[in-house]
This record gives structure tokens, C-alpha cells and sequence, in this order.
């Protein structure tokens, strides 16, 4: 009898990481969502980040013919191809000027989020401390949770005032941080910055001993003349920090699960070697084809943004023209929203709800992204104009709505 209970004690016992992590704050409107589809409604999916516009035709061919070769179906090299480290490492010589070793200096990962997971994983022990903004995307800070390190969350917005608020972090601190996480353009809250904040990341990094991870996801997706830095651009940057990049946005390739992360030696070394006892790295004829997206895909970047770009005015336009004024993103492939007033006690997640029960529209509520980020909602642009439009009349609907109310 004893034995039995002892059984049902560890098997209801949580488990270690896992109790750490709370429940996924995006999946609560996605899953009404899928319930709502269930029951015959109609929604208009704008809460996801994934991207709907099919991987070019000329980057699916080379899959095909790569995939095709028996040899390729062997397993791969965890950090990556030499080639596609060697496209990788001519890519930002030609977009920023930067020089990088494919040889100590890069990793090819399963994605941006895989990558820095693991980094941090390698980088980060029981207790440390690791600074991010927020509102943040959620690897930013969960990596740090699964890693066992401590969190400490900063504002990020307004972003002029971010350097202030690192040195009040490290004042009131202890043990001193470790890490800092940033990415620009920022997801969720669009936010762009020039190359002259990364200089002063990188000297307070220097002057603190920090390590910093730079997540550059939305490198390409910039509108109306932005072009957004690189954080390696600035000099000894890679003394102190890595750059991580993927596919899926600018090359429309979600679901390839390609990445990369560039920059310190040891640092990128580390994920190298973490990842070692992971993976075998990426499908072979998957990296073959993300070779022929760097070296070949200019064309196909810019007709990517061009069809975001219209569906954000579509979007930004028609919210403001029916009251609810929205800024227009510099970068990304998403829309940051200040709830409007009249239903701003309701907060990000019920409002949410709303916006998916009344006008049939998806969106990911700000609460989702950290504390900061309460008051809004985010849109993605992962649908057509016809359906933007589609969704604009039914948000319009409810906002006249509740001015009759």
C-alpha cells in the first residue's frame, strides 16, 4: 500500500522546468480560435507570426533536386554546411559590411528560437542574472526560465531612455548580469533603432562584462526608406555579443526552420557545442536550398516586403479612418496596437477575446509579451489584403458598436 502511494506522489509530482513555465499566453485566443473554426465561424487569423506567402519557387526547386540525392539524406554537420556558412559569411559582408570567419564564427540552427535557446542553455547557469526588454517574444525570456538563470525585465519603450534604465538595472541588481537579450526591429512592439544604439549597447557591454545576444528576425522586412543595422556593424561587437537571423520571414521559409547566429567565438563555439548533443544539424537539401536563398534571393526579399508593406497600410488606413488610430511599423511583419479608450478596461486578453468573438478577428494580446506590454494587441500580417480588408469591416463594426452602447 505504501509503495502505491509513493507511485502516485511522483508521477503527480511536476517536473522541474516544466513547473517553471507558466501556460503559453499567445495560445489562450488561438485556442478559442480553433473552436470558434470548429463551429463553423469565419475568423481572420491575424494573432500568429507565420507567414503565409509561399517560399520562392526557384529556392523549392533546389530542395527538390538536393533531396533527390541519396547522399544528402545521411546526417548533416551540426553547425552547419561549409558552404552555407561561406554564403552565410558573404551575405553580411555584401548587406553590411561585416567580415565573418565561416569557419569559428558562425552556426547554422534550426530556426532564430531553437538557437538562442540553446545558446543560452550553454551560456547561462543556475542563478544568473539575464537582462530583456519587454515586452519581449517569448524565447527571449523563457530561454533564460528553462536555462534556470534569473530574469530581470526592463522597459523597452520609449527606447531613448533603455540605456538609463540598463545602468538602474545593474545598480540595483545582484549578483551582476550576465546576459543581455535585445532584438531590432523589435517583436512585438515594431520598435526600429539606428546603428548609434548599438554603439552604446556595445561599450556598456564592454564596460560591464555583459554578454549580448541580438536577434535580427526582421533584418529585411523595413518599410518607407528604414534599413534596419546590424549590431555587428559596430565596431567590437563580436567581442561581446552574438546576431542571430532566419529565413522565415525575410525568404518566406517558416517551416524550414533554418537560422543562423554569428559573431563571438566562444560564444558561438559554445552553441556549437551544445547543440552537438542535440542535433545533426539541419535536413542537408533544406541548408543546400538556403544556400541559393542568400546568394540568389535580393529579388525575392523585396518582393516579400512590398506585399507586407501593402498590407499594413491596408490595415493601419482603415483602423484610423474608423477611429482607432494605429501607427504604421517601420519593420516587421506585424502591427502594435494601443487598445482604443473606450475599451481599455478590459485589458489585452479580454479585448482579445472580443475582437475574435464580435468582429471574428484573431490577434495576440499584449499581456502575452510580458507586463509591459498590457493596453495593446498585436497584429500579424499573414493574411491577404481582401481578407485585411475583411477584417478592418468587422473591427469597424465593433467599434460603431460601442459608441451606439
Amino acid at each position: 500500500m505504501f509503495l502505491c502511494y509513493v507511485v502516485v506522489f511522483i508521477i503527480m509530482e511536476e517536473f522541474y522546468r516544466i513547473s517553471r513555465l507558466p501556460p503559453y499566453g499567445l495560445g489562450i485566443v488561438r485556442e478559442l480560435m480553433i473552436e470558434a473554426r470548429r463551429h463553423g465561424d469565419d475568423i481572420i487569423d491575424l494573432g500568429m507570426g507565420n507567414p503565409d506567402i509561399p517560399t520562392p519557387k526557384h529556392i523549392v526547386a533546389k530542395l527538390i533536386e538536393a533531396a533527390r540525392n541519396p547522399r544528402n539524406h545521411r546526417y548533416s554537420v551540426t553547425k552547419g554546411i561549409y558552404k552555407l556558412r561561406v554564403a552565410i559569411s558573404n551575405w553580411y559582408k555584401r548587406k553590411y559590411d561585416v567580415d565573418v570567419d565561416p569557419e569559428t564564427e558562425i552556426v547554422v540552427s534550426m530556426g532564430a528560437k531553437e538557437g538562442i535557446g540553446h545558446l543560452v542553455l550553454a551560456t547561462i547557469s543556475p542563478g544568473e542574472v539575464v537582462i530583456v526588454p519587454d515586452p519581449s517574444y517569448p524565447i527571449h525570456t523563457y530561454s533564460v526560465v528553462i536555462a534556470g538563470g534569473d530574469l530581470r525585465t526592463i522597459p523597452i519603450q520609449p527606447k531613448e531612455e533603455f540605456i538609463e534604465r540598463l545602468n538602474l538595472a545593474l545598480k540595483t541588481t545582484w549578483p551582476q548580469p550576465k546576459m543581455l537579450i535585445i532584438s531590432f526591429p523589435n517583436n512585438p512592439t515594431t520598435e526600429v533603432v539606428e546603428i548609434d544604439f548599438f554603439q552604446k549597447i556595445v561599450d556598456f557591454a564592454k564596460e560591464h562584462n555583459l554578454l549580448v545576444v541580438h536577434d535580427l528576425a526582421y533584418a529585411d522586412i523595413v518599410f518607407d526608406g528604414y534599413k534596419a543595422p546590424s549590431f555587428l556593424q559596430v565596431k567590437g561587437a563580436k567581442d561581446v555579443g552574438v546576431e542571430f537571423f532566419s529565413l522565415s520571414k525575410s525568404y518566406s521559409m517558416p517551416g524550414w526552420r533554418v537560422g543562423f547566429a554569428v559573431g563571438n567565438k566562444r560564444m558561438v563555439s559554445a552553441l556549437g557545442r551544445i547543440k552537438s548533443y542535440f542535433d545533426y544539424g539541419v535536413f542537408q537539401p533544406i541548408q543546400i536550398a538556403s544556400i541559393i536563398a542568400l546568394n540568389e534571393g535580393d529579388d525575392d526579399v523585396k518582393e516579400i516586403v512590398e506585399r507586407y508593406r501593402k498590407r499594413r497600410d491596408v490595415l493601419c488606413d482603415g483602423l484610423t479612418r474608423y477611429g482607432w488610430h494605429v501607427e504604421k511599423p517601420k519593420g516587421t511583419m506585424f502591427v502594435w496596437a494601443k487598445i482604443p479608450e473606450t475599451f481599455a478596461h478590459m485589458g489585452s486578453l479580454e479585448f482579445s477575446k472580443l475582437l475574435l468573438r464580435e468582429a471574428k478577428v484573431a490577434t495576440s494580446p499584449g499581456i502575452g509579451f510580458g507586463e509591459y506590454g498590457e493596453g495593446y494587441v498585436r497584429f500579424a500580417l499573414v493574411e491577404n489584403e481582401h481578407r485585411t480588408r475583411q477584417a478592418v469591416k468587422g473591427i469597424r463594426n465593433l467599434l460603431f458598436s460601442s459608441k451606439k452602447v
